[in-house]
């Protein structure tokens, strides 16, 4: 089941709200959901796909989720809304905590995300 857009962004602003105000502490761009899917560039074409990302740049820092990248693995895997909202609150988690460790100068997730990216890599017979 593919949610429309609407419906998305409705499920992630209740998340939003379910979290700790002060985690948005500085956070001066929020967390947006934007419409395109993000294929990653380091796998075949519809293989994996970037969900969110932590942004710290000269516009601040801020969340994008890419609603296209989910809607796309919600069709390849037949989502259903709970299994729309999990993601969703996994991937929010997830980039908070990229902002968090950022903000304390930490990079343990970072370092977590490569050697599992690597694995999956190994896993897959897939150059590194």
């Amino acid at each position: 089941m593919v949610l429309t857009i609407d419906r998305v962004n409705d499920l992630l602003d209740e998340m939003a709200e379910e979290f700790p105000e002060a985690l948005f502490d500085g956070l001066n761009g929020g967390v947006n959901l934007l419409e395109e899917a993000v294929p990653d560039p380091d796998f075949r074409p519809g293989e994996m796909y970037i969900l969110g990302e932590y942004c710290h740049d000269l516009l601040g820092c801020y969340i994008n989720l890419y609603y296209g990248s989910f809607a796309a693995l919600a069709e390849k895997e037949d989502w259903d809304e709970d299994t729309w909202a999990d993601e969703l609150y996994t991937t929010l988690s997830h980039e908070l905590t990229h902002y968090m460790e950022e903000r304390g100068g930490l990079h343990a997730l970072d370092d977590r995300d490569a050697e599992e990216l690597a694995r999956y890599r190994r896993d897959m017979g897939l150059s590194e």
